[in-house]
């Protein structure tokens, strides 16, 4: 893997001994993982975008978005492979993370939490995706994730667009501006 393509850590194993991240290639982003005290290798790379992973409570999955539906939806395949992968999303979906139990999966489709139930024994099942709750939150323009779920599974924390963000820009539509201006500045020619 070559060093002169930028990275950008997105997520810890649970054990803390190997570190996913986004790597910038010429080819797109794609996910590499680094083990403690090794080199960094390329975990997914494809022909399209794959960000965001998040390993599972127990690090034998990995959760990541990718557009090769032509939107970002949510995957899942076993880490550290071989293995098949799972759509999780059916509508789109960014920024999943696990539940500290290994039962729910969450991410965001634009202003909707939504929450998958799983299963990872003795194989992996996914039921339908549904919306936990919706509301304006930031969301980050770089693609890491800026939001956490708290260990119960119960709470998130969130980043909130102050009220400066979330208002309209005015907009001022001026009718018959030029007689407006005639009036203010008088006739033309006439000084």
């Amino acid at each position: 893997m070559k060093s002169d393509h930028s990275i950008t850590a997105q997520a810890w194993s649970p054990d803390g001994q190997m570190l996913a991240f986004r790597h910038n290639a010429t080819t797109g982003f794609a996910i590499g993982v680094l083990p403690r005290g090794g080199e960094p290798r390329l975990f997914l790379q494809t022909a399209f975008t794959e960000i965001e992973p998040s390993f599972s409570p127990d690090g034998r999955w990995l959760a990541y978005a990718s557009n090769e539906t032509g939107r970002f939806e949510i995957y899942v395949q076993p880490f550290p492979g071989p293995g098949g992968k799972w759509q999780l999303s059916t509508e789109g979906g960014r920024e999943p993370v696990w539940a500290r139990n290994p039962r729910e999966l969450f991410y965001r489709n634009g202003g909707k939490m939504m929450v998958v139930d799983v299963t990872m024994q003795p194989n992996f099942h996914a039921a339908k995706p549904r919306r936990l709750f919706e509301g304006h939150y930031a969301a980050d323009p770089l693609g890491i994730r800026n939001y956490d779920v708290t260990p119960d599974g119960q709470r998130f924390i969130m980043v909130k667009p102050s009220d400066r963000e979330l208002a309209a820009t005015q907009i001022d539509v001026v009718l018959n501006w030029f007689e407006d201006l005639q009036r203010r500045v008088g006739p033309a020619g006439k000084q």
